[in-house]
């Protein structure tokens, strides 16, 4: 029975990352349940991170949530990872069949023309050469024909580009359409121009953070725990980062201090742990603990 459930579950997933929409009649029609299992299924859906977006009558899977970012993190390269094993590759023997193998499967499921073609890297160098000249001048940059893999569209933007990130694979810049600071990948630039304008709106800018969690935004808590032996050495296990921000207590726990950006990762470690770990800072983040406490259906 169990087996069937699970079943449905895997599938209702499937569904709703698909790119159809489908009504809450479709979905049962397709699961073969009733009304009241499927919003029993969406709840269990959104109590295990996924982000579940209703539009009208119309629901779908954010591709981008947290449950799919860990799976995809544990399973697959960054396109930096990916890039910097085909460089290694490309030194390697040719004639060994593994090489050519694993050269052959990165080139299918990664765009690594960064590494394989001389005039796309060319390019490359064009635009970071460019965003760094409207960085030192204080200019709006128009970047052509960026290609967005979040919202599926080719369009051009005008930013004020302000801070290179990750080697300069990332520019961080202030979009002056949206009014919002944005991350963009470099390489998915067709070409970047430099306009006759100077930043209006460097009061505007914010650089982006991401925590040990693997959370990032603008805004950050300062969070402060005291820690048990347990918690200190799973921590350190699952969250290799966090070390640097341990100091021993003198009583045999551990004192961590660190900043987040969403409570909803730290939390997720606390809520686990409540045993042996003390809340001492922030009382904002106990306050957002019990309230999830408050909501736990045990």
């Amino acid at each position: 029975m169990r087996h069937d459930k699970l079943d449905r579950e895997l599938r209702l997933i499937l569904l709703l990352t698909e790119n159809t929409n489908y009504t809450a009649a479709d979905l049962c029609s397709k699961l073969g349940i009733s009304r009241r299992n499927l919003y029993y299924y969406l709840d269990f859906l959104r109590e295990s991170d996924f982000r579940l977006i209703k539009s009208g009558y119309y629901y779908r899977l954010d591709r981008h949530s947290p449950f799919f970012r860990r799976l995809h993190e544990s399973i697959d390269f960054t396109e930096d990872e990916a890039v910097l094993m085909r460089r290694m590759l490309g030194s390697a023997d040719d004639a060994n069949p593994v090489v050519r193998r694993m050269k052959r499967k990165l080139e299918r499921f990664y765009d690594l023309r960064i590494v394989t073609d001389l005039k796309y890297q060319q390019q490359l160098s064009n635009n970071v050469t460019r965003l760094y000249e409207a960085i030192k001048n204080r200019r709006v940059a128009k970047l052509v024909n960026y290609s967005s893999p979040h919202s599926h569209t080719v369009s051009s933007r005008y930013v004020e580009p302000f801070s290179f990130m990750n080697g300069n694979s990332d520019i961080r810049c202030y979009e002056i359409s949206s009014g919002l600071n944005k991350t963009f990948k470099v390489a998915r630039m067709e070409d970047v121009e430099i306009v006759d304008l100077l930043w209006s709106f460097e009061d505007r800018h914010r650089q982006v953070f991401t925590d040990v969690f693997m959370f990032s935004g603008e805004q950050t808590y300062t969070i402060e725990l005291l820690l048990g032996q347990l918690s200190c050495n799973l921590l350190k296990e699952e969250y290799p980062q966090a070390e640097t921000y341990l100091t021993p207590n003198g009583d045999g726990r551990w004192r961590l201090r660190l900043q987040v950006c969403s409570f909803l990762g730290i939390g997720r470690f606390v809520l686990g742990l409540l045993g042996d770990i003390e809340v001492v800072g922030s009382e904002e983040f106990r306050e957002y603990l019990k309230a999830q406490i408050r909501e736990m259906k045990i």
